[in-house]
């Protein structure tokens, strides 16, 4: 499917925000006749209160260009499209898109684009929906994401060439807390956002706010997007490389998943620890950022002969 796939048909729909949003959404999906793919993970937002909390943390203005995926019937697209100059949203289900279209047909600002977010760029999306292409600079992400495709989506954007200043998105629980651990509760994917952004909870969400609800709660997160990485490395990837190998064995203590990662003695992985101010006892979810650079420049020469 070509990402700028487009469709013609349109099923005019609306929802009145100021009824109740339950009823209204269950009711769209019974006109529409449309039933909602787990595979996908649409769960739809029928809490008033979350999605004002949604719009409110994004902190918009009308200078705004923002950048949704997953809109799913619309409702947060909406809001966007009355606050910001600019609203691109990416749908990956074709049926969705034809209710997206035509809902969302008296808002000249939207573009609703029937793509799979991981296989365009943000620049190239930006490029082709504005005529403005200098809008691009401060762009936003705010979107309800589908929980299959959380962490690809989120480090989609974070390693763009063309950051977002701002995201604030709706992910699973489990997945917003791994992602604003602090060190001693640190995972891979903790440490590859943090990399990039400054990540808050905002808000606790029940599994009932959406229809049909979902098994597991959710979070409101926020990521302010750092203009350059809180720590300075010259080669990201190899950072990376080392960061991956301290947490190929989690459960591990760093001297031992070191040592067999990089085929050292265990003496050799202690002295080297020790080199970088490390306690070799340590795991790898205690380990900051800053000790991980310290790590990356102390183990460096040896990741040729990386085996994680």
């Amino acid at each position: 499917m070509s990402w700028l796939n487009q469709h013609n048909g349109l099923s005019v729909v609306n929802i009145d925000m100021k009824g109740d949003l339950a009823t209204q959404v269950k009711a769209l999906l019974h006109r529409s006749g449309f039933k909602a793919r787990k595979r996908l993970g649409q769960h739809f937002l029928v809490n008033k209160d979350i999605l004002e909390c949604i719009v409110s943390t994004a902190e918009l203005s009308y200078e705004d260009v923002v950048i949704e995926v997953g809109p799913g019937l619309g409702i947060l697209t909406e809001r966007l499209a009355e606050m910001v100059n600019e609203v691109i949203a990416l749908e990956i289900d074709g049926r969705l898109v034809n209710i997206l279209r035509g809902k969302l047909a008296s808002f000249s600002n939207t573009k609703i684009i029937h793509a799979d977010i991981l296989k365009v760029t943000p620049k190239q999306l930006l490029e082709h929906c504005l005529a403005k292409p200098e809008l691009s600079r401060n762009y936003k992400v705010v979107a309800n994401l589908p929980y299959y495709i959380t962490s690809p989506v989120v480090r989609h954007f974070l390693e763009a060439s063309l950051k977002p200043s701002l995201m604030v998105v709706m992910v699973q629980k489990e997945v917003g807390e791994a992602i604003a651990a602090p060190p001693g509760k640190m995972s891979l994917l903790g440490v590859s956002t943090q990399f990039y952004s400054k990540p808050a909870i905002i808000r606790y969400v029940s599994a009932d706010s959406f229809y049909p609800p979902p098994k597991v709660d959710s979070v409101i997160l926020r990521l302010d997007i750092y203009p350059r990485p809180p720590i300075e490395v010259s080669n990201v990837e190899g950072f990376f490389d080392i960061v991956n190998c301290g947490f190929s064995a989690p459960r591990k203590q760093l001297r031992n998943v070191l040592a067999k990662a990089m085929g050292l003695s265990g003496s050799q992985a202690v002295s080297l620890l020790e080199k970088a101010g490390v306690d070799s006892r340590r795991r790898a979810e205690t380990v900051t950022l800053e000790e991980w650079k310290k790590l990356w420049e102390v183990f460096t020469p040896y990741r040729g002969k990386l085996s994680c």
